[in-house]
């Protein structure tokens, strides 16, 4: 996934301005959203400016890679000063498309859903879950947090009527595709995909994919190359194989 270019500027300049006319890559897309949550507890806290190499820190990487990917952006921060956290925010906020309306549409309000449409941080964060949808008779009508739920049959007018732009799906693995169907028929062209499954999709669509299961499965991954869990709940130390064969306890 990469932005689109935006306007041309060939100088540096300082937090707050027009971004350089080149398209970001994804994985600098999703650094951009870890600094701007950074700049915004830190804003909570009071700061008016920032180092990059405290922003850095706090966000998980080094400051070169964060001097970088700023710089995709044409922001460049104040020598001595840094950045200023409330213009670097705004910036953020405009490149990654958080000045404009966000609406939030979730389908499957089982135990997942039912948790996802109750966190509130989607609203605090610019993404407010403006509908609700499912096929469950006990679900449908019943309201969380103030919002009804509806049943998917609805998705068509409920979605452009509410002003959705991002739908999350977390239905059985078997039902997803059909419901990412119906979001994208009803112009729903970003979606957050929470079902065990990979979704076919239009070209113009772009789909993010959370697989818990797979995440737990990497981590356990590393839990086995570091020698796994003994019966006792300690470590196990690793056996390898040396040069001449013969097993070594890798420490």
């Amino acid at each position: 996934m990469t932005l689109p270019p935006q306007a041309d500027s060939s100088r540096p300049t300082e937090a707050g301005a027009a971004p350089v006319g080149k398209a970001i890559p994804e994985a600098t897309v999703v650094r951009l959203a870890v600094y701007l949550r950074v700049l915004g507890q830190l804003g909570e806290g009071g700061a008016e400016t920032v180092s990059s190499e405290e922003l850095a820190s706090l966000s998980g990487v080094n400051s070169a890679t964060l001097r970088k990917d700023l710089s995709h952006i044409g922001t460049y921060g104040i020598r001595g000063v840094g950045y200023e956290v409330a213009a670097l925010q705004h910036e953020l906020e405009r490149v990654l498309g958080l000045d404009h309306p966000q609406a939030v549409a979730l389908v499957g309000v089982g135990n997942l859903g039912h948790a996802l449409a109750g966190y509130g941080g989607f609203g605090g964060r610019g993404f407010p879950v403006t509908a609700l949808f499912d096929v469950d008779p006990e679900l449908v009508g019943s309201t969380i947090d103030g919002i009804e739920v509806r049943h998917v049959r609805d998705i068509a007018a409920a979605c452009p009527a509410a002003g959705v732009t991002i739908g999350m799906i977390a239905t059985p693995a078997q039902a997803a595709q059909q419901v990412c169907d119906q979001l994208v028929a009803a112009g729903v062209h970003s979606i957050l995909n929470f079902a065990p499954t990979f979704l076919q999709v239009p070209d113009d669509v772009e789909v993010r994919k959370v697989d818990l299961a797979v995440e737990l499965q990497v981590l356990a991954f590393h839990v086995a190359g570091r020698g796994g869990i003994s019966e006792h709940g300690t470590t196990s130390p690793r056996v390898v194989h040396g040069r001449n064969g013969s097993a070594v306890v890798a420490t």
